[in-house]
């Protein structure tokens, strides 16, 4: 008898002991938890500030972007630093270009901030392509844009632009707003 009670008392004690076990064990994975939703909770609010710096930073490049235009529009000796045309177009021309161009980045920075869409934008540069000169400035910059990085949002953006205006010039209707596909987001 004696040994069986020894038995049914060691029995007892393993079974505190595997109790013992599994609370640590349950509370160290609430803790761990815990620690690791904060953790993920920190992420998101770096990221969030990141996107808004980056965003701060686009809207500020605008700006300059917008200043340096302005001035090179205004004094025609400015504009000729910005001659990327080798003196192929007019000052009047040139001066065109300038402003087609602030339109045009100023669209692609909208895109850039997420304050459009891929959709709205096609839908922009569907309007601006209805404009000639906005057609002739887009001729005259293709050896430009094909130096950039293919995977580039400016990129990928041009490509969209240029499939579009391929698709505006060879249609035959006069509803120039329903002229190509919009891309899907």
């Amino acid at each position: 008898m004696a040994t069986r009670k020894a038995k049914v008392r060691g029995l007892g004690s393993a079974a505190a002991a595997a109790v013992g076990l599994l609370t640590g064990a349950a509370v160290t994975l609430v803790a761990q938890r815990t620690t690791l939703d904060a953790l993920h909770a920190r992420i998101e609010l770096l990221e969030q500030a990141a996107q808004t710096q980056r965003q701060a930073n686009l809207a500020h490049q605008q700006r300059l972007h917008w200043e340096l235009l302005s001035k090179a529009m205004d004094d025609p000796e400015l504009a000729e630093v910005l001659d990327v045309y080798e003196g192929t177009v007019s000052p009047r021309k040139q001066r065109q270009f300038l402003f087609t161009n602030a339109l045009y980045t100023n669209a692609l920075c909208y895109y850039r901030m997420g304050n459009i869409t891929r959709e709205e934008f096609f839908g922009l540069a569907r309007g601006l392509l209805q404009q000639p000169i906005f057609r002739e400035y887009w001729y005259a910059t293709r050896p430009y844009r094909a130096t950039l990085i293919s995977t580039s949002d400016e990129a990928q953006i041009g490509l969209m632009v240029e499939d579009l205006l391929a698709q505006v010039e060879e249609t035959d209707t006069d509803e120039w707003w329903v002229v190509g596909e919009p891309p899907s987001e």
